[in-house]
This record gives C-alpha cells, structure tokens and sequence, in this order.
C-alpha cells in the first residue's frame, strides 16, 4: 500500500492483494521504520461503526476507517476511487482510496507486478 500525503490530502493506493486481504480480513497495514527504534504505521480497514470515510492520527499509527459495506462494494467492484472530505477544525482533510494501475511508461525502481491493469495499457498513442 502507498501513501501519498500533501498539504491537507491523503492519498491511499492498494494493490491487488491489498484489496483482496482488505476484502478477507477487514485491515491492510504498513509500517515505516525510523532511528531510534520509532516506527510510524497506516492502516486501511473496514469499520461498521463509521458512516463515512474518515482518518484519525494518534500513538504514531494513521488509521483510514471505510464504512464497511463500501468498502465491500469497492473491493470487489470496478470502482477505482473512494473519496471523502473530513472537516478538521478550521481545516479539510481530504481522503482517497484508489485502486493503483500499473503506470504506462515502465520503471525499472518498482515492482508493479500485482497493480491492477492500467485501462489504457492497450491504447494505442500517435
């Protein structure tokens, strides 16, 4: 699983393994390692007890909470995105979940063997 943040975004982007073991265990977890024996962890999972997407930050750990029909719908559905906008204070916190494509151009620095099919992999380009 990725993690893109910036500014007040957070990005998200599973593969599919990632998706299928958020669909069969309800969590998908990574963790950073850090000097000092300090490690900063995100974590996905399906919660009944949330009504929205949302994201919390305590202990280290980021934790994405998805409603949890959604999120059975997402995984096993061809929707791409889920996204929600979470108001934090005076701010917006926006929240994605996507399902990450294999890129177009090749790149020898990253393993994309189990990215979803990218839908324009097959397009032809002048």
């Amino acid at each position: 699983m990725k993690l893109r943040i910036k500014g007040a975004s957070l990005r998200l982007r599973l593969t599919q393994a990632e998706v299928r073991a958020l669909a069969a265990e309800g969590q998908v977890e990574e963790q950073v390692p850090f000097a000092g024996n300090a490690r900063f962890t995100y974590r996905l999972s399906r919660d009944a007890g949330v009504a929205s997407l949302e994201a919390r930050f305590s202990g280290g750990v980021l934790a994405v909470r998805i409603p949890e029909a959604q999120a059975r719908h997402w995984c096993t559905s061809e929707d791409v995105t889920l996204s929600a906008s979470e108001a934090v204070g005076a701010d917006t916190l926006r929240i994605t979940v996507e399902k990450d494509f294999a890129c177009l151009a090749p790149r020898s620095d990253e393993d994309e063997s189990d990215n979803f099919p990218h839908p324009q992999a097959g397009a032809k380009t002048c």
